[in-house]
């Protein structure tokens, strides 16, 4: 028996100008977006980050599972938590207890203009961090066992949507992955079944705060698209 459907929202009538100036005037919008090493302690409104989740709970997905789940974490106490644990993980990464790196040395080169290291102040700085799980199975009924399917694709288009929501309310964000990131499923209480995929950093950019030239190279559209 085939599932009741509802007719497609309405779309907004625009003409072919106004459809192009309003694509333009969301890529001037999201152009100006970059990641952020410094934050300041400016407190931001739990609803933002509630309607920038709602955002995110829009995406496409497989089989309409919705396989992600959205940890806000907010308390001072937490907060220090996950940087100590983060920054242990970025210790080992960078080979700064006196072991050999994990991070190849081509990783390392990559980074370097950059110029990140184990130091992971914003962790505690920044008013929120959102970590985001990748739910590997649950179903739409979060029953822990239904089989999920296309479930990085469809938590990565999630987190590209709350970030592009969080950017819209004027807030600055940092995509942070420390590996392993295991320790964030025991901080934040979740199942076995989730597997931790990045951590987003949300605030206002702290006083100085800059962006490395390295970053502000962007891909021309002439390599980043072939048309058929």
């Amino acid at each position: 028996m085939s599932e009741k459907h509802h007719p497609f929202p309405a779309l907004p009538d625009f003409t072919d100008e106004e459809r192009v100036a309003r694509a333009h005037a969301a890529f001037e919008q999201l152009r100006t977006r970059h990641s952020c090493r410094d934050f300041a302690d400016t407190p931001v409104p739990r609803e933002v980050i509630e309607y920038a989740i709602r955002a995110a709970g829009t995406a496409p997905n497989g089989a309409n599972h919705q396989p992600w789940h959205f940890a806000v974490i907010g308390s001072p106490e937490k907060k220090r938590a996950v940087r100590e644990a983060a920054e242990a993980e970025e210790r080992r990464f960078y080979g700064e207890e006196g072991d050999k790196p994990k991070a190849s040395e081509e990783w390392l080169d990559a980074l370097a203009p950059i110029g990140t290291d184990a130091s992971k102040p914003y962790l505690e700085t920044a008013p929120w961090l959102i970590a985001c799980f990748a739910q590997r199975t649950g179903g739409i009924a979060e029953d822990g066992e239904t089989q999920n399917y296309y479930v990085n694709e469809s938590v990565g288009i999630a987190c590209g949507m709350l970030i592009s929501t969080l950017h819209e309310a004027g807030l600055a964000t940092l995509t942070h992955t420390p590996s392993p990131m295991g320790f964030l499923r025991a901080l934040c209480g979740r199942p076995k079944n989730e597997k931790p995929l990045m951590i987003v950093v949300a605030g206002l950019p702290g006083e100085g705060a800059t962006v490395p030239e390295h970053a502000i190279r962007k891909k021309p559209l002439e390599q980043i698209s072939s048309w058929l």
